[in-house]
């Protein structure tokens, strides 16, 4: 078995407390300082998976109300859309899990598709307009040589951390993969380590492939002035260029493919702390028995996502920072977990390597932690909350 495999291994061995690298970090880490950080990392797994569904619903009703059909019917009631795609997404979850699995595999492979047509139709008007890529390099080449440039990417990677969303929440449902019948608790999970790579692989490279296809083909046919705040294109790039290149019909299809999309993306936030809570707040003693029942856990979370929505005011932006530090957290910690078992195995250069990893995510965290401070308060309130729940739950 490779080192990679050993650190599979611990997680899968694991599963049954809880996520990933919390569970991982739990089984490194012994002692009362170990339940003290699984509870701090529980505050920002929570405000990741909450803004994750809270973001999600209103970025989808913001590409709603701009959709110039839709727009006359919807007027500017972002506020209430979102509180209406929260509403649904509950009441899918209500419904049954597997019938939430079922939606989100019937929304994901359309978009998917309709997202390569808007890339390949992209590539097919730089290739008329073949003084696109040289005006494109020359403005790169205004900014600087390679050196500058480098520089420069390492300096606003911290504000470019949205761009890792759906990492995380690939890796929090590896305790939901299903192995296979030989996979017995005392032995090592071969088949669900063998689903959970194909997972993560699969995952990585479609999310990969699109954001750079994305960050490539999409500036270059759009004009300047269409990105700027307040413009057409802002924000919304791929659409607007589903509008201006097949066409307007196909541009409401690829609207409403996004919406359902975007709509659905808190579908694994929910499906994470469905999982997450029941396995650790009861076990800690930190919460009454009906959590472990997944309704009245739906209608908790719906309730806390309509508060946050209301505090938010369903703003995209503003909800943006605390995602960011939620996301970077997650992906910290899971690095750290890697690093801390690999070196444990004397896998010393995989060790490294996944140090190397969490020195990048640390440097980005503290970069956004410092300019954009609302995550970590909005980590600690859940954290706090948390506590005052565990401590009335207790004595109750």
């Amino acid at each position: 078995m490779c080192s990679s495999d050993l650190v599979y291994a611990q997680v899968a061995r694991r599963s049954y407390a809880g996520q990933g690298s919390i569970a991982l970090l739990e089984n490194l880490l012994k002692g009362w300082g170990s339940k003290g950080f699984v509870l701090i990392l529980l505050g920002f797994a929570a405000t990741d998976f909450v803004i994750t569904m809270t973001l999600s619903a209103a970025d989808a009703a913001e590409h709603a109300v701009h959709n110039p059909l839709l727009h006359p019917y919807l007027g500017d009631h972002n506020i209430l859309l979102t509180l209406l795609f929260l509403s649904l997404l509950a009441a899918v979850f209500i419904r049954g899990f597997k019938e939430a699995i079922g939606v989100a595999a019937l929304i994901a492979i359309p978009y998917i598709g309709l997202n390569l047509v808007v890339l390949a139709r992209g590539v097919v008007e730089i290739l008329h307009h073949p003084e696109a890529l040289p005006r494109w390099r020359a403005a790169l080449a205004a900014q600087g040589d390679w050196s500058q440039l480098l520089l420069a990417a390492v300096i606003v990677f911290p504000s470019l951390a949205l761009g890792l969303s759906g990492f995380e929440t690939g890796v929090s449902v590896m305790p939901l993969v299903r192995g296979r019948e030989q996979d017995g608790p005392g032995s090592v999970p071969h088949g669900r380590i063998r689903s959970t790579r194909s997972l993560l692989f699969t995952a990585a490279t479609t999310l990969s492939f699109l954001l750079l296809a994305s960050s490539f083909f999409t500036p270059l046919p759009v004009p300047e002035a269409a990105y700027q705040r307040g413009g057409p294109a802002s924000g919304r790039a791929i659409a607007y260029l589903a509008h201006q290149l097949p066409g307007t019909a196909f541009g409401t299809v690829y609207d409403i493919s996004t919406i359902l999309i975007l709509w659905f993306a808190g579908a694994s936030a929910m499906a994470g702390l469905l999982h997450l809570i029941p396995r650790y707040l009861p076990r800690f003693g930190m919460a009454p028995r009906w959590v472990s029942y997944s309704r009245p856990l739906v209608l908790v979370l719906f309730s806390i996502s309509v508060v946050v929505t209301l505090v938010f005011k369903a703003d995209v932006n503003a909800q943006g920072g605390a995602y960011a530090t939620g996301v970077l957290v997650l992906m910290l910690s899971a690095a750290v977990a890697a690093a801390i078992a690999l070196w444990r195995e004397r896998a010393r250069r995989a060790a490294l390597f996944s140090w190397a990893v969490a020195g990048v995510f640390t440097y980005t965290l503290l970069d956004n932690v410092h300019a954009r401070p609302d995550g970590l308060i909005v980590a600690s309130v859940f954290i706090a909350f948390t506590v005052i729940i565990g401590v009335v739950s207790r004595s109750w």
